[in-house]
């Protein structure tokens, strides 16, 4: 018995939501593999190090996450952007996290056949709706092997 992958979510498609904790203990973690000593991800009024939020994923339930409907293996990830909307979240802070499918498109590989990418944006919202930043980021799904023009 085979199954049909989902269906690739289209532009202007958006996830389930769902909650992240900010935890001190993670911002330390965090900040130590990044190799930083900065007394501002120490401590119980820890800020995130403004790339932390790539972590938000971990706590996303089975399903909550848009689909792309990019194979795995010949998925890359490209661009990555955070833009926050006023102070960095803090140790303590809860943050609501929703993926939105902002663009899609095609271009030619390199080496033949052709790239398919996937923008996606993921927002972090205070649990009163008020924004506080977003994740932005480029998957591509590169050419299957013998594919050419």
């Amino acid at each position: 018995m085979t199954t049909e992958p989902p269906t690739p979510a289209p532009v202007g498609a958006v996830g389930q939501s769902w909650e992240v904790l900010i935890e001190r203990g993670k911002i330390r973690e965090f900040a130590a593999a990044m190799q930083s000593d900065n007394e501002a991800y120490q401590g119980p009024e820890a800020v995130v190090p403004p790339t932390f939020l790539v972590n938000a994923v971990q706590w996303a339930p089975p399903g909550a996450r848009v689909n792309v409907g990019f194979e795995r293996k010949r998925l890359l990830h490209g661009e990555q952007e955070y833009i926050f909307h006023g102070e960095l979240p803090r140790a303590g802070d809860t943050l609501i996290a929703q993926e939105r499918v902002l663009d899609r498109y095609a271009k030619p590989g390199k080496r033949g056949g052709e790239m398919t990418f996937a923008v996606v944006a993921t927002e972090f919202r205070s649990p009163e709706g008020v924004l506080i930043a977003e994740a932005r980021a480029t998957f591509i799904q590169t050419a299957a092997a013998g594919e050419s023009k």
